[in-house]
């Protein structure tokens, strides 16, 4: 049985990105009651050769509203990455959110074999549509996510599971 190419991207995004934004509702709910400057917990990273929380949210949403676009054969929004509070991130969120509902399993679905070339650094690659979603989207959408999730927690922001492991629906 063929894979369901919109049903393997869109409704992971659907789920897991409000799950993100929920996590940042609770990091600002941390900073407020600690007293804590917001961009303390923005600017955190696990490792210093890694990304900050910032940029594990931005590059998170740029695999979502990449994946559905290239799948769907068009071309991605372009965000500025400029974003320096929670409630900018949480905006870049619900527009990524947005982006991603605009999309029917009939644009997406049939894309497996669909060739999708992106830009990494200085270079250019080139992928089937299933190859891209599974072996490279899904595994850096989850990465980033989970780093942000990690960020978070490391910094004492009380989140468990249920908080990355949102309910789909």
């Amino acid at each position: 049985m063929a894979i369901s190419m919109y049903r393997a991207s869109a409704p992971i995004f659907l789920q897991m990105l409000p799950a993100l934004s929920a996590c940042l509702d609770k990091a600002a709910a941390y900073a407020a009651a600690k007293k804590v400057d917001p961009s303390v917990l923005l600017q955190s990273r696990l490792y210093p050769d890694m990304f900050p929380l910032t940029r594990q949210v931005q590059i998170a949403s740029d695999f979502a509203k990449g994946a559905v676009a290239r799948l769907a054969g068009v071309d991605p929004p372009k965000y500025d990455d400029t974003e320096t509070t929670i409630d900018q991130l949480k905006a870049r969120i619900a527009k990524t959110i947005d982006f991603v509902k605009e999309f029917k399993p009939s644009q997406i679905d049939g894309s497996e074999e669909r060739d999708i070339t992106i830009a990494l650094g200085n270079q250019t690659r080139t992928f089937k549509g299933e190859n891209y979603l599974v072996g490279f989207v899904l595994p850096n959408f989850f990465f980033h996510l989970s780093t942000a999730y990690a960020i978070l927690r490391h910094n004492g922001v009380d989140l468990g599971k249920g908080d990355y492991m949102r309910p789909p629906g």
